[in-house]
């Protein structure tokens, strides 16, 4: 049996062996650098493509931005999609006190910025990627990405008083959420990240309040299409993350489909060159089309 560690280290190598790709068109949904929108055009020629909106993972940390999920988004524009790869403020590069890695998240411009990105997709990819189909718009995201893409899906349902909280149902064809940080409670239990969702909350002293409004766990039923893919050897966030998130929505009344991938880690869910990012591809076909 492979060393777990040597093995998630080859596929996070793999993942990160391709070269960035640059977008056909970028469009900016604010006024700091990181309200940016990257999108591709599907690389087949065809009009009227369902757009898939991607959101990068990387524990909410500043080091971790859109680049390296370009070559994921590539992928799914030569699968016919279109895509806009959205990118978002993170957490300081310095760590905390007493820290090693640098900070995850910042509050509350992360969730400002993804909020501010999903509220003017529409109307900026009809200006820059005229390809795309707004009115079939699916939500993917890895990790701390599939946290953010579940959050957004799950406005409707926040706290009344949220000033992200929408009053309707966002119009989504459905979310396909790639190992995410999806149970707050249970990642912390098991460290995931090195105690990012702790940072991401602020620490103890605000995490009740903040998770509240953040924690995808709790903002249920969200009465929209929800798929988990996940690798069952994944050792960054371990499958139990999106077991808690499942039996959380049937507790809800709601199903969440999870696709369970054996022998599979991490990264090869945006990975090209992996089998587990075609069944990725197939997931968001079956909500889009």
């Amino acid at each position: 049996m492979p060393d777990p560690a040597a093995r998630a280290a080859a596929e996070e190598a793999s993942a990160f062996s391709h070269p960035a790709v640059p977008p056909d068109a970028s469009a900016a949904y604010g006024g700091h650098p990181d309200q940016v929108i990257d999108f591709y055009a599907p690389r087949d020629g065809r009009t009227r493509a369902p757009l898939v909106v991607a959101l990068h993972g990387g524990a909410w940390r500043a080091p971790y931005d859109r680049q390296h999920l370009t070559p994921f988004v590539d992928y799914l524009a030569r699968r016919g999609f279109a895509v806009a790869n959205v990118e978002y403020r993170r957490g300081s590069d310095i760590p905390r006190q007493g820290g090693a890695a640098p900070v995850g998240g910042r509050w509350p411009e992360t969730f400002d910025d993804v909020a501010a990105a999903l509220d003017a997709l529409p109307g900026l990819a009809t200006a820059h990627l005229p390809q795309a189909d707004v009115g079939r718009i699916v939500l993917t995201g890895h990790s701390a990405g599939g946290q953010l893409a579940l959050w957004a899906a799950a406005r409707h349902v926040l706290p009344p008083g949220s000033p992200w909280r929408l009053p309707a149902p966002p119009a989504l064809r459905g979310v396909v959420a790639l190992a995410p940080i999806a149970h707050f409670g249970r990642a912390v239990e098991l460290g995931v990240c090195g105690g990012a969702v702790a940072e991401l909350l602020g620490g103890a002293s605000s995490y009740e309040e903040r998770a509240a409004h953040t924690d995808p766990a709790v903002l249920l039923p969200t009465g929209i299409a929800t798929t988990v893919v996940q690798g069952r050897t994944d050792v960054d966030v371990p499958y139990a993350v999106a077991d808690a998130y499942a039996d959380a929505a049937a507790k809800a009344g709601e199903t969440v489909g999870v696709t369970l991938l054996e022998e599979v880690g991490h990264f090869p869910l945006i990975d090209p060159a992996a089998d587990a990012c075609a069944v990725v591809a197939e997931e968001i076909a079956q909500l889009a089309w």
